[in-house]
């Protein structure tokens, strides 16, 4: 583990390592982090926001259902083209920005510390995508609903997320499905299966591979083409983590079945 993740965790006072971890225990972390906690409040303000406003059962009816129609695109749209973008990381002042969103998570995809996305970036992004739309629709009334529904998707996307990296085995097939094919993003290729929960969009921009053997592995799923090469270019986020980028996470191994089934 980096030292800036380290130090992170230290500053935060818990650590949770997804890779060593039971369903059990995943519950326990999930339902105390405080990011969790923050936007289980912000739900329900948007709830009550929604209750005192009365915007009229269709209109929020219709705002909920947008967002949820909206929300896997989105995601889609901002997980290929920023997150895994090289653009942010060429600046100085955009840098760390990158760093935390997701260059982290792909140098070390058990760590739960930055799996989780920083309210930070993440509240601001939903509020932008959201309540425009439930504006549109029925005014601060649908606004609130489409935030809130934004906010409780999100929840269900982060919940899911840590599954997918949990030392776990699913017993429901879906969910099994699901955790194999973000496991290929981690491990194999970096460049498909964006999705978290809904792999439809992925399917309709022929980004969706179910088996490993359809295409080579990448040499940069771990670093996100931020190698040494291009850290010497653009120093700043190998400064920020205070070592190189890794080819290979902590404890991976270099036998392509190990990348296939790791979680």
């Amino acid at each position: 583990m980096s030292a800036t993740l380290r130090n992170s965790t230290i500053r935060s006072g818990r650590s949770f390592d997804l890779g060593k971890m039971n369903l059990r225990q995943l519950w326990v972390a999930y339902l105390t982090y405080p990011t969790i906690l923050l936007y289980f409040a912000l739900i329900v303000i948007s709830v009550a926001l929604v209750v005192h406003l009365a915007p009229g059962w269709v209109p929020l009816a219709a705002s909920v259902v947008a967002v949820m129609l909206v929300y896997p695109l989105v995601w889609y749209l901002l997980h290929r083209y920023v997150l895994h973008g090289q653009w942010l990381y060429k600046s100085r002042w955009t840098a760390a920005l990158w760093k935390r969103i997701h260059f982290d998570h792909h140098q070390d995809p058990h760590l739960l510390d930055v799996l989780f996305g920083a309210p930070a970036t993440t509240l601001p992004t939903i509020a932008a995508v959201t309540i425009p739309v439930g504006w549109l629709i029925g005014g601060w009334g649908c606004s609130a609903a489409a935030f809130g529904t934004g906010v409780t998707i999100t929840c269900i996307y982060e919940f899911f997320h840590c599954i997918q990296h949990l030392n776990y085995k699913p017993k429901a097939a879906w969910i099994q499905k699901m955790k194999a094919w973000h496991v290929l993003h981690h491990f194999h290729d970096e460049d498909i299966n964006f999705g978290i929960t809904s792999y439809v969009v992925d399917r309709a921009f022929g980004t969706l591979y179910t088996d490993a053997k359809s295409r080579p592995r990448s040499p940069t799923v771990f670093n996100l083409g931020y190698d040494i090469e291009e850290a010497q270019r653009y120093p700043w986020v190998m400064e920020l983590t205070g070592s190189a980028p890794r080819d290979r996470p902590d404890g991976a191994r270099p036998s392509s079945r190990t990348d296939r089934t790791a979680a």
